[in-house]
Formats: C-alpha cells, sequence, structure tokens
C-alpha cells in the first residue's frame, strides 16, 4: 500500500514537507544514497516465479510456503535514504530487516526489483565494481563484532584499510585517529578478550568509520550489550552523525532505540513496509492496528513536537511573549506553558506559525490532539507515507 507522502522517484531529491521544509538529512536538489523500488528476496525452488505472478505475490506467508514451498523475506520494498540521515529499518524478528539490509550491498542477491546508489545500478554491478562499493563505499557494523582475537585493537580498527592496501605507517595513523574518534584513547594496544562488550563494539564502529564509508550500515548493533552501555553506544551513533553527517542504515528490533537515533523509520512485518516516516508521524499517526499497536506505550510527549499541538494565534498572541521552536518536544513546551502561565508563541525565525496552550498540549499526549487521530494527518488525508 501506498501512502500520500511516499519517497521521490529515484534521482529527484527528498521532497519538502508541508511547510516547504526539506525533511532531515538532504538538501533541495539531493539525490538519495540508496534508492529501492519493488525490491524482493524469495527463498525457495523456482523464487523467481514469486514476484512476477500477482497471484502468488498476494499471498501470505503461509500460503505462499505452502503452495510454492517458498518464503519471501522481503516483499515489494520500495524507499530512498537521503544523504545525511538515519534511516532506520525496524521489525520483529522474521519481519526481513536484516535480510534487506544485506540486499543494499548484494550480501544477499535480490530476487526482483531495482537497486540505486547515488544513481548507480548496484543490481548491474561486477565483481570488482560491488567489490569497491563493499570495500569503500558501504560499511557494515554487525551485531558480533567479528573482531580477529589475536590482533591489538589498532590492528582490527586498520584492518578495513589493510584490505584496501594502504602502507602500515598510513593505516595505523589512520586508525588511531578512528581509535580517539570513538573514545578508545589508549586502549590501542589491548586485545578484545581485555575489552569490555562496550568498547568492543566501539572497535568495530571505529573499524566501520576508518575506511572512511559514504553509508554506515547497522545490524542490531547493540542488541547484546547492557542497556546502560547500549545507551552510550546509541549516544555515540547520534554524535558521529551530527558531527559529520555520515549517511546511516540502522537495524533494529527496539522501538526506543529506533525513535532514539531514527531520522525516518520503516516499520516491517512479514516481509514488506507497513508504515515509513519520521519518529513523531509513527508515534502520532500510527498507519493500522498493528502500528498502533506496536507504538501503544509510548510516550508521546517525548517524541512529537509542538506542531501537533499549534492552534492558530491571535493578533494579540503572535505580537510577543515567549516563543518555541516548532521541533520544541511537547514535554519541553509543556513546561514553558507552565512556566509563563499562558499561551506560548511556535516562532520560524520571525514568523509565528500558531500558539500553544495547557489544552492543546495536554490533548497531544492524551492523543487525542485535533487532526491527530489514529491514522490521520493534520489536513485530514489519510496517514503518514506507507511504502509498497
Amino acid at each position: 500500500m501506498t501512502g500520500p507522502h511516499t519517497d521521490p522517484a529515484p534521482g529527484t531529491g527528498p521532497a519538502p514537507g508541508p511547510d516547504g521544509a526539506v525533511p532531515p538529512g538532504g538538501e533541495p536538489g539531493d539525490g538519495p544514497v540508496f534508492s529501492v523500488r519493488g525490491l524482493w528476496k524469495v527463498f525457495g525452488p523456482k523464487a523467481a516465479r514469486v514476484p512476477g505472478d500477482p497471484e502468488l505475490a498476494a499471498l501470505g506467508p503461509d500460503a505462499l510456503r505452502e503452495r510454492t514451498g517458498c518464503t519471501a523475506a522481503v516483499r515489494d520494498v520500495s524507499f530512498d535514504v537521503r544523504p545525511g540521515e538515519c534511516f532506520v529499518v525496524m521489525g520483529l524478528s522474521g519481519s526481513g530487516k536484516s535480510t534487506l539490509v544485506r540486499c543494499l550491498t548484494r550480501l544477499i542477491e535480490p530476487t526482483a526489483g531495482s537497486l540505486h546508489m547515488d544513481g548507480e545500478d548496484v543490481l548491474g554491478m561486477d565483481r570488482a565494481r560491488l567489490r569497491e562499493l563493499r570495500r569503500h563505499r558501504a560499511a557494515m557494523v554487525f551485531q558480533h563484532f567479528g573482531l580477529l582475537p589475536h590482533r591489538t585493537v589498532l590492528d582490527n580498527i586498520a584492518y578495513g584499510l589493510q584490505i584496501q592496501g594502504l602502507p602500515r605507517a598510513e593505516r595505523r595513523t589512520r586508525a588511531a585517529a578512528m581509535a580517539a574518534k570513538v573514545g578508545l584513547a589508549g586502549l590501542e594496544d589491548r586485545y578484545p578478550s581485555q575489552l569490555s562488550g562496550g568498547q568492543q563494539q566501539r572497535v568495530g564502529l571505529a573499524r566501520a568509520l576508518a575506511v572512511d564509508p559514504e553509508v554506515l550500515l547497522f545490524d542490531e548493533p547493540f542488541s547484546a550489550l547492557d542497556p546502560l552501555i547500549r545507551r552510550d553506544m546509541q549516544e555515540e551513533v547520534i554524535r558521529l552523525r551530527r558531527e559529520e553527517g555520515r549517511t546511516m542504515v540502522f537495524i533494529t528490533h527496539d522501538l526506543s532505540e529506533a525513535l532514539r537515533v531514527g531520522d525516518r523509520i520503516a516499520l516491517m512485518r512479514d516481509g514488506g513496509i507497513v508504515q515509513l516516516g519520521t519518529p513523531e508521524e509513527i508515534v502520532a499517526r500510527p498507519a493500522d492496528d498493528y502500528v498502533a499497536d506496536f507504538v501503544r506505550d509510548v510516550p508521546r510527549e517525548q517524541v512529537v513536537t509542538v506542531r501537533a499541538a499549534m492552534r492558530p494565534a491571535t493578533a494579540e498572541e503572535s505580537a510577543a511573549g515567549a516563543a518555541l521552536s516548532p521541533d520544541t518536544l511537547v514535554i519541553d513546551a509543556i513546561e514553558a506553558v507552565t512556566r509563563t502561565g499562558g499561551p506560548v508563541r511556535v516562532m520560524d525565525g520571525a514568523r509565528c506559525l500558531g500558539v500553544v496552550d495547557h489544552a492543546g498540549l495536554l490533548a497531544v499526549v492524551a492523543g487525542l490532539a485535533p487532526g491527530l487521530a489514529p491514522g490521520g494527518t493534520p489536513d485530514g488525508s489519510a496517514g503518514a507515507a506507507v511504502a509498497r
């Protein structure tokens, strides 16, 4: 199913939002880093027949397996990854998220569809070009760190550079810089067995960063870590993205992690994307009952911004007084309104977009904000973007 706010066609760049702003992760005219259209990965006998047969393609997982012996791990998926954004693919175990990300660099060969990176046809790449993509343009960070136990931290970080053929002195210099960037300074001569789980994951992150890839692909990288260490690593990813503007594709089954690190989230079920949107869109406007159940326990005030709670300002209200930016979270706006004792302006530069007050903010918390009924957008149209 395709919603009203789908990703742009390949090469057209991110579309402006309802207020004319370009979504996070791109500038007007930037093309997508990855552009995926109608992608399938089917496992089983004569897998290629499934995407091409509308009757088979429409079958659910159990019916398809019973009739053909095939499993559609990824089914008819379309999306763009914009430059500089953290694009999160999330879902429960077996939803197809890890298979999908492996298809992006053809670690798993797609069955059907189209896949482009920076406008180049990934499915048409020969072995040499594909090897270049994996070594230089896209680096993966896995849940299981895959460190070489007989190599020091520094040599583990430098491993990808060694594969690229860089001289030893140069790769060790770059590896040392990456160690410092991810908080491993002073640990360069230790071995993996001498590190904590969080430190080992930092080595894996530094190793991926050392090759200076265009995009980082994270496959549930922190799921094996303790909660406090996991939060530290999430902060590290957020910091790196903020400081470097690096494009990231992040796989997780954890909703709180997805909401924390993601600019946009693709929520998968049975191989397909059931909703694609910003964290705010998914929490405030779930596309169906499945998504609504997924986000039911999320504190809305910690995700939704004041845009959802605004009402038009009177001439007197818009003239002066306290002000908030449009991206202020509702939880912070509640504090501001309480402090001022009245409506607070929402300002975009010198322009007053509206005001928020106690009634509007509390309605958002309760899920009753005007125009934010489940499945609806502020203008009353259908729900947030749902990829095919």
